[in-house]
């Protein structure tokens, strides 16, 4: 008897349900699973994804998990420019809310350096205030006046960009 194989999505190399068979694996998940291989063009190389997700297509199950990848990029980012060091609170709601506080003031600076001209990165604006936040100078002088020591502390990073799309 010939089986037929369904024609794939393009960049998806396979899409089959697998099942566990380790004794605690299989004790702990009995569930089948779906197991993704996919082929990324931009980064060139091949992708598994391991998922419970039926209901949705290969490519979308591609597709969320680059997403979620995105997103955990954003929060290290969000930690490593903006100081998020810890949670203020552990509920949802704190949390939100801490980030909600943290993206508003990025995106101010963010307007304040536009508006201002400014040729420094967005992350150096917010590493001048922070030393300056009881200095009553006006942010234009302050700006002027703080120099680096080297080029090398003058440097840009892969920073999202608010106003170039």
């Amino acid at each position: 008897m010939i089986k037929w194989k369904r024609r794939l999505p393009k960049n998806v190399l396979s899409d089959v349900t697998i099942e566990l068979t380790g004794f605690y694996p299989k004790q702990y998940y009995p569930e089948h699973l779906r197991l993704v291989r996919y082929w990324d063009e931009e980064q060139k190389r091949k992708l598994v994804f391991l998922t419970n997700a039926m209901h949705i297509s290969a490519l979308q199950v591609a597709d969320l998990y680059k997403n979620r990848w995105q997103v955990e990029l954003f929060f290290k980012w969000l930690k490593q420019h903006l100081k998020i060091k810890k949670f203020w609170g552990t509920t949802e709601n704190a949390v939100r809310i801490q980030i909600y506080a943290v993206m508003c003031t990025y995106c101010l600076v963010a307007i304040v350096q536009k508006d201002m001209q400014l040729d420094r990165s967005t992350y150096e604006v917010l590493q001048i205030l922070s030393i300056s936040l009881t200095d009553k100078t006006h942010l234009r002088d302050l700006f002027e006046r703080t120099k680096f020591q080297n080029n090398k502390e003058r440097f840009r990073l892969n920073e999202p960009n608010l106003f170039n799309f």
